[in-house]
């Protein structure tokens, strides 16, 4: 029940952040959703970090690695609205920042993933 409520907790936090993030920063371009991206972006970064450090053994315990990974980074990245706004670009026909988006989401989101294994190990 306790790891439960971490990832409770912890999808909470993420999902509040993301809000305060996206909100904002998706009204900025109608051509591009700056805010979504960012926070997938930043999520692939943490969860990276996050797994990195727990699968050293001795930096983050279990209990940790499911507040920060499942719980915040859960809560804070968002598949769902990412697949939305495919849709928009589709319904108005503009397949060129579709196809921008969807590839530079998934390219950056991997590097970033990559990027956070890697600092991983620098730390400590």
């Amino acid at each position: 029940m306790k790891q439960a409520f971490l990832v409770f907790l912890g999808g909470g936090f993420g999902s509040v952040l993301r809000f305060l993030i996206s909100k904002p920063m998706n009204a900025l371009s109608q051509n591009f959703f700056v805010g979504t991206f960012l926070v997938n972006i930043i999520g692939c970064l943490l969860i990276g970090l996050v797994l990195g450090l727990s699968s050293k053994g001795n930096v983050l315990s279990y209990n940790n690695t499911l507040f920060l990974a499942t719980g915040f980074c859960g809560g804070f990245t968002t598949f769902s609205a990412f697949a939305f706004e495919k849709h928009h670009f589709l319904k108005n026909g503009d397949f060129l920042n579709l196809a921008i988006y969807m590839v530079s989401s998934i390219i950056v989101g991997v590097l970033a993933v990559i990027l956070g294994l890697w600092l991983s190990k620098q730390i400590g």
